[in-house]
């Protein structure tokens, strides 16, 4: 159940030149946390409007998160210190369900991190699948190494790992028929390719949606996308509420 967690950063370390990893204590939150969960995060008291940052790992009391700097905000929270005292609204969204049998982790860029503590909640050790611009921004491939049976990374541009999209190796892993699910996290356009692929072999694909949020607690409404009811209708679901996790069968793809 979402709730105002004050919460003492424990850790804050850069990742690349604008990706950082923060780690906050607070035992309550860790416990009530599951995997495509996010946080809603104060980043001043100048700031109305929270950050909403998906969950990377938790680790006993400890709950970490990654994120960019993009904007004030988050530029403010860059600079937070450990001892200091971060004002959390969370867990928000719902998240993974871990089905039974094998599964297949896909993360993209800054849809990475989130992927993390879904492979360390898999039932069995998972295969992951990491995408990246270029070698430079590669990030966590020690933290999934730690708990994956295999990863596989992919650049963009060929300066590291596979050359070209996360979808080269997905589609001959999933061509073996090891795999029982596939979960993903990243820039829709990835997922939509993932999603049609998983389509192809008849696995089922479970994504977390990277939509803009506002208010993070469903009242905004920025975060509308377009769902498949169980009747086969289209309705616009709150990404925030009733994600960001979903069955990609039932996510409306741009252009579909």
């Amino acid at each position: 159940m979402a709730d105002i967690f004050f919460c003492e950063i424990t850790d804050n370390t850069l990742l690349t030149d604008a990706v950082y990893s923060v780690t906050v204590s607070g035992k309550k939150l860790a416990e009530e946390t599951s995997p495509g969960q996010f946080l809603h995060i104060k980043c001043g008291h100048s700031r109305i409007l929270r950050r909403p940052i998906s969950v990377c790992n938790v680790e006993g009391d400890k709950i970490t998160f990654v994120f960019e700097v993009k904007g004030e905000g988050t530029k403010w929270l860059a600079k937070r210190k450990p001892g200091h005292i971060l004002n959390i609204l969370g867990p928000l969204g719902n998240g993974f369900k871990m089905p039974d049998g094998k599964l297949l982790i896909v993360g993209g860029g800054l849809g990475t991190p989130p992927m993390l503590f879904a492979a360390k909640s898999a039932k069995q050790k998972a295969t992951a699948i990491l995408g990246f611009r270029d070698k430079s921004r590669i990030i966590l491939t020690d933290e999934f190494k730690a708990v994956c049976d295999e990863v596989y990374i992919t650049t963009d541009d060929g300066s590291a790992g596979i050359g070209g999209a996360v979808t080269k190796p997905l589609e001959k892993l999933l061509a073996t028929g090891e795999y029982k699910a596939v979960l993903s996290c990243g820039q829709l356009l990835m997922q939509k390719a993932v999603a049609k692929i998983c389509e192809k072999y008849n696995v089922k694909s479970m994504v977390s949606l990277e939509e803009r949020m506002g208010c993070g607690v469903g009242a905004c409404l920025v975060c509308a996308c377009a769902i498949l009811d169980n009747k086969g209708e289209i309705t616009m679901s709150r990404a925030c509420m009733d994600g960001p996790v979903f069955n990609a069968a039932d996510v409306v793809w741009q252009d579909d």
